[in-house]
């Protein structure tokens, strides 16, 4: 078992996973680097969600390697990998998953308290998230009395809070309005990179895809929203897709297309 490259904070070769039989990843291979922001791209069933879980110890695969910060994750036990996901990593879904009985500064301050931090600094620390996503006047509201996008915020400030190592992101602004997608997803990228956090997302809707997608695999992309993530990798069936070549048409100028 080969360790991986010292550059990559987070690292998988030779992915492999199955539900009922069905293949759901096939042998995927990535890297990424400490602070890197990297979108997962691909439509529904393409095995985005099962990378995201198997990256951050939520599934163990049923081939291949996981590695983070030079600790094997897939030969760990579950005990582990629950400490792990507590303590390095934070986690946004597409669903919120608040705890029903907890405020809203409760459930974003939850990481935190887990960890054994004071009361005090977990509740100022999950203030200041709330208010930077808008919903500072919601702290004290339980999640029966929030609107699904309101607690969506409550779950993205609870992923930020503790400052994670990684930050592992899956459709986290598919319960947003239009209108609020690109806002949250700026919040997020720009906390994550003014912390050093690492963050893996996923999207398979067009509006926040056209959001998330930047470096050399989209550099025409000049819109402002073309900055916030570093590189965008793109899955289909399971497999990580080549980078695509793009030829230059007669008047000189390059076609601009996807590339993994």
């Amino acid at each position: 078992m080969a360790a991986p490259p010292d550059d990559d904070v987070l690292w998988a070769r030779g992915l492999h996973y199955t539900y009922d039989g069905s293949p759901a990843l096939q042998g995927v291979t990535l890297g990424v680097r400490e602070r890197e922001i990297v979108s997962i791209a691909g439509s529904r069933g393409s095995g985005k969600t099962t990378l995201l879980g198997c990256l951050s110890g939520r599934l163990l695969p049923a081939g291949g390697e996981v590695w983070f910060d030079g600790v094997p994750v897939h030969t760990l036990g579950l005990g582990a990998r629950e400490r792990l996901r507590r303590d390095r990593f934070g986690w946004i879904g597409s669903e919120p998953e608040l705890v029903p009985g907890l405020t809203a500064w409760e459930n974003a301050a939850l990481p935190l308290l887990l960890r054994g931090a004071g009361h005090r600094a977990a509740r100022t620390a999950a203030h200041e998230w709330l208010d930077r996503l808008d919903i500072g006047d919601c702290a004290d509201r339980r999640p029966a009395h929030l609107l699904q996008s309101q607690r969506q915020r409550v779950a993205i400030s609870r992923a930020l809070a503790h400052s994670p190592a990684v930050l592992f992101a899956d459709e986290p602004t598919a319960p947003l309005h239009q209108a609020d997608r690109l806002q949250a997803l700026r919040t997020l990228t720009a906390a994550a990179r003014s912390h050093g956090i690492t963050v893996v997302l996923t999207s398979h809707d067009p509006t926040a895809a056209s959001a998330v997608v930047g470096g050399p695999a989209d550099r025409f992309d000049d819109s402002p929203a073309a900055t916030l993530v570093d590189r965008t990798i793109t899955l289909i069936d399971g497999r990580r897709t080549p980078p695509v070549a793009t030829a230059p048409d007669p008047e000189g100028s390059a076609a601009c297309s996807l590339s993994a």
